[in-house]
């Protein structure tokens, strides 16, 4: 365990023995507030580009114009010519992986665990888009499924202002089904998005800690080009950030660290058995338009454990 808080590698090494690598994959879904199901134009802060890589396990290759089992198969060979004993989870990743006729979702899956050292799946989707039978069919697979759920935030107006199209509710919902149907699952969200205080934030933290989660992973919002909220935002006549109205803080480095030093307290006073992820995210510089910190997921989180430890040695 982390020392001031358990993190992913302590969650897998809770389920799987030796060294394990998420491998990502491009099925080709979308989105239903995408593709006109329940809405139009996507997340307005979405580029799937910015956290989808264009190249299965940094091959060289278009991951999109392989199947899934190419792609995984290329994601192996990137990593083990290092680290020969590897095993691997699929991690359906880019856009809604949840979002289509569920026999084809299902072969989609069974395609990926065929895959030797492919052990488990890993599922990102949105909690409006899971019902019971498909649960009950991921249940059924008999090997390691982990839900992953985009809730973004626990505040329903900002959900509307970001246009995801579904409620807190329907997340809460979502992860008691997921509990019940035997699958480990983890929440998603952004902090600093259009409209959000700190203290609506932390909100959102304390509620995710009172649900029955196993996993939560947490980024700095990113303003990213070719996005609604990159065409859209602007300043407000007395200088300040703004989108649609809305109040937009782009986080300092500093500020964040303090953001996540009390989101780890939290956590761990509310529940310290839910695993920290991540805390940021990094998208690609030719697509970033801000915060433009510099600095590597690791390099962050040693800032952050540097602050933990001052923290604890002032209480």
């Amino acid at each position: 365990m982390g020392r001031f808080y358990k993190d992913y590698a302590d969650f897998l090494a809770e389920r799987f023995e030796g060294k394990m690598q998420k491998l990502t994959v491009n099925a080709g879904f979308s989105c239903p507030n995408r593709d006109g199901t329940i809405g139009r134009g996507g997340c307005v802060y979405c580029n799937n580009s910015s956290f989808s890589p264009n190249l299965a396990g940094g091959a060289g290759f278009s991951a999109s114009k392989m199947s899934v089992s190419q792609q995984l198969e290329a994601g192996k060979h990137f990593f083990e010519r290092k680290y020969p004993q590897m095993r691997y989870l699929a991690y359906f990743q880019s856009y809604t992986n949840t979002h289509g006729d569920i026999g084809r979702l299902m072969e989609l899956y069974w395609e990926a665990l065929s895959v030797d050292k492919v052990v488990g799946l890993i599922i990102g989707t949105r909690p409006d888009c899971v019902d019971d039978r498909l649960l009950g069919e991921l249940a059924a697979i008999g090997k390691p499924v982990i839900m992953e759920y985009g809730a973004e935030s626990s505040h329903d107006d900002t959900l509307k202002a970001v246009n995801r199209c579904h409620t807190w509710a329907q997340t809460a919902d979502a992860v008691e089904r997921t509990v019940a149907a035997g699958l480990p699952v983890g929440l998603h969200f952004i902090m600093g998005l259009p409209g959000e205080t700190r203290e609506m934030m932390m909100q959102t933290v304390e509620r995710a800690a009172s649900l029955p989660i196993d996993t939560i992973k947490l980024h700095q919002l990113q303003v990213i080009k070719d996005t609604v909220l990159a065409r859209e935002m602007g300043v407000s006549d007395d200088g300040r950030m703004m989108f649609r109205g809305l109040p937009l803080h782009i986080f300092s480095v500093e500020e964040y660290v303090g953001l996540c030093v009390d989101i780890v307290m939290a956590m761990c006073r509310m529940n310290g058995n839910i695993a920290i992820e991540r805390f940021t995210s990094q998208a690609p510089a030719d697509l970033l338009i801000a915060p433009r910190w510099g600095l590597k997921n690791y390099e962050f989180t040693n800032l952050l454990n540097r602050e933990l430890e001052l923290r604890n040695k002032k209480s």
